[in-house]
């Protein structure tokens, strides 16, 4: 065979189909029946594209390697609603009038202009951990030692069961303004929660700080769990950059905007007539939880109840919240 003759390129076809008839018809020689470098590797390329088809067929892909798309399909978004969403929240109860205070009242800039500061957490009532956190439980049953002489084993007198306290250890990642927003609300929502009512109106002075629900990974591990916030931390690291936010209805006020316009680097200072906050691009906050159920709760417990997970979400009724026992 003369050199060179094997240096002409192979255009291979799209189609894989007609691969190997066009490979065994392409490779060089004067005579197809001695040929035999041509059979040969005509034989082994039915053999690789024969296996490639066989995958490809069993994939679902068509001739050509046209996939679903091929068909017409569309890619669109799903909503979640509250029996497919089992993110970790922490929010107040849904009848609660405590909501109103938190989420409806504004505040007002130097400018005039009304701002929410918990306006970010409004819809759901509370936090919804953007990522997915490390939970730590823990239940405990307490039994008393009695001591008796001459004994090579104590014998245990059971006092009490309880569900200890929880530790929730989650990212908050900012990337934008809004995010910005929503970590400012979620900061100043867990300093709220962890305060009594002092002062204001005669019907809640003297209150301690509020009941809250835990939700999260479905039906039958955080359902409508009464808890109270022993202990939040969130650390302001220093080695991540940090977005600021505006908290009203606009992102720029007016000296903002036509500082921008001229292609002037806006100050941001304590005297701007917005309330710029900063928030860190990563940080982690950590919240302690502890269950808390009232006496009348408690004697709706049943062990077989309990047992067959009917109490896991106690008392609810249509858009009525239920008590979740764990």
């Amino acid at each position: 065979m003369p050199y060179g003759e094997l240096n002409a390129p192979i255009i291979v076809p799209i189609n894989i189909t007609d691969y190997t008839i066009f490979l065994t018809m392409s490779l060089p020689g004067t005579n197809n029946d001695q040929n035999t470098l041509g059979k040969a590797v005509g034989s082994a390329a039915t053999n690789v594209f024969n296996r490639t088809l066989g995958r490809l067929f069993g994939a679902g892909l068509k001739k050509g390697a046209e996939g679903v798309l091929g068909d017409g399909a569309t890619a669109r978004w799903t909503t979640r609603n509250g029996a497919t969403d089992w993110r970790v929240k922490l929010t107040l109860p849904t009848n609660s009038s405590l909501r109103e205070m938190f989420f409806q009242q504004d505040n007002k800039t130097t400018t005039g202009i009304n701002y929410k500061l918990l306006g970010e957490l409004a819809g759901s009532g509370g936090i919804i951990f953007p990522i997915t956190p490390s939970v730590i439980i823990q239940h405990t049953a307490n039994y008393s030692q009695l001591a008796t002489t001459h004994a090579n084993y104590p014998y245990y007198a059971y006092q009490n069961s309880e569900p200890a306290n929880m530790t929730i250890v989650g990212e908050f990642p900012v990337q934008n303004q809004k995010d910005a927003a929503y970590w400012v609300g979620t900061i100043h929502f867990l300093r709220a929660v962890t305060k009594m009512f002092f002062g204001g109106e005669d019907g809640t002075r003297g209150n301690p700080p509020p009941i809250l629900k835990l939700n999260g990974y479905g039906n039958h591990v955080f359902n409508n769990v009464p808890v109270i916030v022993t202990n939040f931390t969130c650390e302001l690291r220093s080695d991540v950059d940090y977005i600021s936010t505006a908290q009203g209805p606009r992102v720029f006020d007016y000296e903002f905007e036509a500082a921008v316009k001229q292609n002037q680097t806006p100050a941001f200072d304590a005297n701007s007539q917005i309330p710029e906050t900063w928030a860190p691009s990563l940080s982690t906050i950590t919240v302690q939880l502890q269950p808390v159920y009232s006496r009348d709760t408690v004697k709706n417990f049943s062990m077989r109840k309990f047992v067959s997970g009917e109490l896991s979400n106690f008392g609810a009724k249509g858009n009525q919240e239920g008590v979740g026992f764990i």
